[in-house]
């Protein structure tokens, strides 16, 4: 056969069997790629997208990235040079947590490019709800947990409408243990666990208390505080009593060389706490108005939902601050105090404090194994801990030997039982929460 052929060169490559659809795609694509040159820059760089007009999204970003580099360097800045910047500094390290987390397998007709652009849309919407800025990370968990189609996530969004619809709230056992340990390995955080604090203000003397707390973490962490109030309704939080927590909070923030924002909030506490810690590392407590009248010894309802839903680590401080300086995990082997075991790990080798591991024999459990295998684990991070075994009541042995460490901070597993059986048999977690003088850590 005769023919002219030309040669034709595209950024893109282009196949035999390209369908219409595909052409437009790539003919956006080439566009943008002429205009940032990124493949010339970076050309394993791959941003195909599924949808040809969240390149304008990308292209947006750029732009706006391109504005702060010109205040900045006080010179103009190239568009392609602007996009080579946008693209390391923004694209990429998310992108790294797309990867770390797997996402591809849970949205499996999508490219990394398109969970880019609905993660980025995501975190904009939810700060205009909240009015906090979301991290990354966090709005990816978010978004996998909410729309996966995977088996798992689908069978876990199916049995949380199931609880919510047929049984109480204090029976919603939350996310299983281990899910923030995960989520936060895959983040790309500057060896920090505790990058974002959320603390509740009540106002009162016990509520700048949990803020004294929370502050001296956030300075040892360089973390961001996230302070919480609730209010009856949005109205009152814009009168006077309101107004005077939000100008306390951010004095003592000033005064704690610590960087924070404040926020309002109505609703049930504890479910709300719960579902706004999902956006933070730890969530800060003060108990002094958290219980019941004494001679109910036991926890308040509210405080035991909290414990139960709260997605995150709870610091849950009692009369006053503590400095923090020694620190005692209670440890039994079960999967919650695994987790105990890993902030426990990193507590006393970031921060450089004495560490000791507890675990008490009584009639259910054996005490030996399971503190060979923690001074296994601790030993193997470079930490010597010093390790005790007691006898009888659980409660009372972890008491004793932060009496003995002189330790001011206890970390422990949260509730080993269903909630019928810790309403039967009693929860050690309650009971050390109820006596403790010290601020105890509960992980999940």
């Amino acid at each position: 056969i005769e023919a002219y052929v030309t040669e034709v060169k595209t950024r893109v490559p282009l196949s035999p069997d390209v369908t219409p659809d595909n052409l437009i795609l790539k003919a956006r694509y080439a566009r943008f790629l002429e205009q940032t040159r990124l493949d010339e820059h970076y050309p394993d760089a791959d941003l195909t997208m599924t949808a040809p007009g969240n390149y304008r999204i990308l292209e947006q970003q750029i732009e706006v990235h391109r504005y702060f580099l010109q205040q900045e360097r006080r010179r103009n800045v190239p568009y392609p040079e602007a996009a080579a910047g946008w693209y390391i500094h923004r694209y990429v390290p998310i992108v790294g947590v797309i990867r770390a987390r797997g996402m591809l397998r849970d949205f499996p007709n999508r490219t990394e490019a398109d969970l880019y652009v609905w993660i980025a849309k995501h975190m904009q919407e939810l700060k205009e709800r909240w009015g906090w800025q979301i991290e990354p990370e966090a709005a990816i968990s978010a978004l996998v947990e909410e729309h996966s189609h995977t088996p798992r996530y689908r069978l876990a969004r199916l049995g949380e409408k199931l609880l919510d619809s047929l049984i109480p709230g204090l029976l919603d056992d939350g996310p299983p243990p281990g899910q923030w340990r995960q989520e936060t390995a895959a983040a790309p955080r500057s060896h920090r666990l505790f990058a974002r604090i959320l603390v509740s203000i009540n106002g009162h003397k016990s509520g700048w208390q949990a803020l004294e707390q929370a502050a001296l973490i956030a300075a040892r962490e360089h973390a961001w505080l996230r302070g919480v109030h609730f209010v009856e309704s949005m109205q009152a939080a814009g009168e006077k009593p309101a107004q005077a927590i939000r100008k306390t909070f951010n004095r003592r923030c000033k005064q704690e060389k610590v960087g924070g924002d404040f926020t309002f909030e109505t609703g049930n506490i504890a479910r709300t706490l719960a579902d706004r810690a999902r956006w933070a590392d730890l969530l800060v407590i003060n108990l002094n108005y958290a219980f019941d009248p004494p001679t109910l010894n036991r926890l308040s309802a509210n405080l035991e939902v909290l414990i139960r839903r709260c997605p995150r680590p709870i610091l849950a401080v009692p009369q006053a601050a503590s400095p923090l300086n020694s620190a005692l995990l209670a440890y039994d082997g079960s999967a919650k105090a695994k987790e105990a075991l890993f902030v426990a790990a990193y507590l006393a080798g970031h921060w450089q404090i004495p560490l000791a591991v507890v675990s008490v024999v009584d009639e259910h459990r054996q005490a030996d194994v399971a503190l060979q295998r923690a001074r296994r684990y601790l030993e193997g991070q470079g930490i010597a801990p010093v390790v005790a075994q007691k006898n009888g009541p659980v409660a009372g042995a972890i008491l004793e030997t932060a009496r003995e460490q002189g330790s001011d901070l206890i970390i422990m597993g949260g509730y080993g039982r269903g909630p019928m059986l810790e309403v039967v048999l009693g929860s050690t977690v309650d009971e050390v929460l109820r006596t403790s003088p010290w601020p105890v850590l509960i992980c999940r």
